[in-house]
């Protein structure tokens, strides 16, 4: 059966991956107000869907809850402290849920108010820290202290007790709010979004191509059209996508190894898949995260690469990590390191194809093909 709301919003969506695509290639940066075009289209065409599928306003209400619940979130980590703070965005992601949970349902689930009030609670803690700071070298303090207590715990890692109750309230709604199997959609897509905001904001995964899986997420619920491949059981488009991206990414390192084994380049195994070397003297001219360390001593320099424990804590920690975007743009502030790199005369760069090419790849084969990997279990379970 063909959904032509998931349709509509599917055009919107690849379109808008397609041209973040390109601004990630040229600039290595995808402003926020690119994915305003799929917003504008996918979110009234996924209530549009919802509606017309099941004809439940509270279901409806309950994704228009999640989706403001990730705004918020996004609103509460970028907001510049000394503008005011907008109170009426706290109300709105109140509001949603409420309307969800207790006003647009025959019978309310008892078991889920203190659910709710956890996560009223929750949001009006953290907004009111919000509230208070006064100025961002205020914040910056605040950031660099250690997170000893409960409340420093709480502004740091609320988010994933706001998903675990979207999540845990989800679960109720499908079996006593009469959501029934349709509300799947609204549980998966807090935890599967959740991982991947965390994720972004921990600087684990791209900033991105984070959004770019959510906002799939919020506006392509499931399959629009049958695909080749035959759906999977849930029918989670996202996850088939993150899949599929994952599975088409896995060419770029493989290309990696076999370019740099003809070439005859030396490293550790695992560096031979994920960078290769390039002229010191023209780093600038490449795209990608430095993968070695120098230091020079006595007209000597000495040489290694940056382990795979250290790159995830810089990663984390968004510090110490040479990016050559930053040597090409800044070359003044990078003085010395450059005169390193022309005098080692090679230097190893990991390779830097934004993840978010292969996410859009991975949609299109989705919605055309299905998920390769259910694909896959299904043709060996067959063979077998």
């Amino acid at each position: 059966m063909i959904l032509y709301p998931a349709v509509i919003s599917s055009i919107a969506v690849i379109i808008t991956l397609i041209y973040a695509s390109y601004l990630d290639i040229r600039d290595r940066r995808v402003p926020f107000r690119t994915w305003y075009p799929m917003l504008i289209v996918g979110i009234p065409a996924t209530v549009w869907l919802l509606y017309e599928t099941t004809a439940n306003l509270s279901l409806v209400f309950g994704y228009l809850a999640l989706i403001a619940g990730f705004f918020y979130a996004n609103y509460l980590d970028n907001r510049d402290d000394d503008a005011p703070f907008k109170f009426y965005y706290l109300a709105v992601v109140l509001i949603l849920p409420a309307l969800s949970w207790f006003v647009l349902v025959k019978t309310v689930t008892i078991s889920i108010v203190p659910w709710y009030g956890m996560f009223a609670c929750v949001l009006a803690y953290i907004s009111y820290e919000e509230y208070k700071k006064k100025s961002p070298e205020t914040t910056k303090q605040k950031r660099k202290m250690p997170q000893a207590t409960i409340g420093d715990a709480l502004n740091r890692w609320y988010f994933v007790l706001v998903i675990v109750i979207f999540a845990i309230a989800s679960f109720f709604m499908m079996s006593g709010g009469g959501w029934g199997w349709s509300g799947i959609y609204i549980a998966l897509a807090a935890v599967f979004c959740g991982v991947f905001y965390i994720f972004g904001r921990m600087h684990l995964f791209g900033g991105a191509d984070a959004w770019a899986l959510i906002f799939i997420a919020f506006c392509i619920p499931t399959f629009p059209i049958p695909p080749l491949l035959n759906n999977p059981p849930v029918g989670f488009l996202s996850f088939s996508v993150l899949v599929n991206a994952l599975i088409l990414n896995l060419v770029a390192p493989l290309a990696i190894f076999i370019i740099n084994i003809v070439k005859g380049n030396r490293a550790p195994l695992r560096y031979l898949f994920f960078g290769f070397p390039v002229n010191g003297d023209k780093i600038q001219d490449s795209w990608g995260f430095v993968m070695e360390e120098f230091v020079e001593s006595k007209g000597t320099i000495d040489r290694r690469f940056i382990g795979i424990r250290d790159s995830l804590s810089r990663m984390y920690s968004g510090k110490d990590r040479m990016y050559t975007k930053d040597l090409r743009e800044n070359p003044e502030a990078f003085k010395k390191e450059l005169a390193i790199y022309k005098k080692a005369g090679t230097v190893w760069i990991s390779y830097a194809v934004p993840f978010i090419i292969p996410i859009t790849a991975g949609l299109i084969t989705a919605i055309f093909f299905g998920d390769f990997l259910f694909a896959i279990m299904n043709f060996l379970i067959g063979g077998a």
